[in-house]
């Protein structure tokens, strides 16, 4: 059942005693001049280290029946009492060291290229289903500007079914070990552990998993052994039925929930919480006003202090709030979404379409460099 959604002029000190759970979202966020005239005056935090930085905050106040919410600027939130202030504001503002030491000297959002060796992807099952065409392709995306490929032998878009490990396996482990040995960094996207441990073992530098470990259960146990980072994302369910009739109290903050419990079971199996990216899962298991919702909240999720990966690339709400285009049709939302989610602090950008998506964040970051 959906809780009503109150916003209030001003939080109180009974806001944030009457909560169950306790939320603070970054709001007022701005950059260049404006975030350093705020980071100079005293009056703005540095999202996740920057060059966002916020201004005020949204408390959110939940409980079984409703959720409050009110704003207040970050200069007056001592004035509250609001129970491990502190830490909360560490989680939100401490910079985001990459995971992957090769990412170090990058300057703006990561783009991570998408190369689905698939007969069956929703966007691109098809293209590129065999070794050559897959390693041909991963080439051009890091050409475009991607620092890492995303390689998944694995459609796990709405109604599809699992592929054989075997077969993920020898659709995946070639291409890596080919884009390995021109020196790209590379990622195996999958949520079985044979399939993980082949890609590693292939040069793979990073796990992307869209169940969060909790498909295979030997996941975990292999990722802490490695030592490798992982991505987390959320997803309501399974492939095959998550968007049968995804039901949420409220979307955002049990999205953020069960992100916080993915990351706490990850660090409880032996995985640092320094080796974690988070993902919301935009389109795993949402609506289109879902996915709206996560995506408009997205500064939340920096409160669970890891970096954060956004992948929206093509998805069907953009067709759904638009003229309902076919994937490939759907790059301009595709762009928009990647800015709105940058806007709000996202560290990497999975996308099929790179160049493109970097020429929006150049322009982008031109414009917030000036005032």
């Amino acid at each position: 059942m959906r809780l009503p959604l109150v916003r209030e002029p001003a939080p109180t000190r009974g806001l944030v005693g009457s909560a169950t759970r306790l939320y603070l979202r970054p709001i007022d966020l701005v950059t260049g001049p404006e975030a350093e005239a705020a980071l100079a005056g005293g009056h703005g935090l540095a999202l996740a280290g920057g060059p966002i930085v916020f201004r005020a905050v949204e408390v959110i106040a939940r409980t079984d029946e409703t959720i409050r919410a009110a704003s207040i600027p970050v200069a007056s939130l001592d004035s509250l009492a609001i129970p491990d202030l502190q830490e909360r504001l560490t989680a939100l503002t401490t910079p985001r060291r990459p995971v992957l030491p090769a990412l170090e000297r990058a300057t703006g959002p990561i783009l991570m290229g998408i190369v689905n060796v698939t007969p069956d992807s929703f966007s691109d099952g098809g293209d590129h289903p065999e070794t050559a065409e897959a390693v041909a392709h991963g080439r051009s995306l890091a050409d475009e500007g991607a620092a890492i490929l995303d390689i998944g032998g694995e459609s796990t878009r709405p109604g599809s079914d699992p592929v054989p490990i075997e077969e993920e396996i020898r659709r995946t482990a070639p291409v890596i070990r080919a884009l390995v040995s021109d020196g790209h960094m590379v990622s195996i996207d999958s949520r079985n552990a044979p399939v993980m441990a082949a890609g590693l073992d292939a040069g793979a530098s990073l796990v992307n998993d869209v169940s969060a470990l909790s498909h295979d259960a030997d996941a975990a146990p292999l990722l802490a052994a490695r030592g490798c980072p992982v991505v987390l994302m959320h997803m309501a369910g399974r492939p095959k039925t998550m968007q049968d009739d995804p039901v949420y109290a409220c979307a955002p903050l049990d999205v953020y929930d069960t992100l916080a419990e993915r990351v706490a079971l990850a660090e409880a199996a032996g995985i640092a919480r320094a080796r974690i990216l988070i993902d919301p899962g935009f389109g795993f298991g949402k609506t289109v006003t879902h996915n709206l919702e996560i995506t408009a909240w997205f500064a939340l999720y920096h409160g669970l202090g890891c970096p954060i990966l956004f992948g929206a690339s093509r998805k069907s709400a953009i067709g759904a709030l638009s003229r309902n285009e076919t994937a490939k049709q759907r790059i301009p939302g595709s762009i928009a979404l990647a800015l709105a989610a940058v806007a709000r602090g996202a560290q990497i950008l999975r996308v099929h379409d790179v160049a493109a998506t970097a020429q929006a964040l150049a322009v982008q970051a031109a414009l917030d460099a000036v005032a």
